[in-house]
């Protein structure tokens, strides 16, 4: 699984990242956590608020901190 947290490296940004290093982590998923900060890399995505994540090349959610809980139901669907 390919997990790509959106944004520029602000404090939302780095919550996300947390999150779902936390999830990731706790449900055992195997799993590669890129930070992407390039911002005609997000806008390719059409995300235009961060922070952003991307699940194997689809758009989860933008512009908000999500909660574990629904971090965890993206990643283990």
């Amino acid at each position: 699984m390919k997990i790509e947290v959106l944004g520029s490296g602000c404090a939302k940004c780095n919550k996300v990242k947390e999150i779902v290093e936390k999830v990731v982590n706790e449900a055992g998923i195997d799993a590669e956590i890129i930070k992407v900060e390039d911002i005609n890399k997000i806008l390719d995505y059409g995300v235009m608020v961060t922070p952003g994540l991307v699940v194997d090349g689809d758009v989860k959610f933008a512009g908000k901190i999500p909660s574990e809980d629904k971090v965890r139901e993206w990643l283990t669907q």
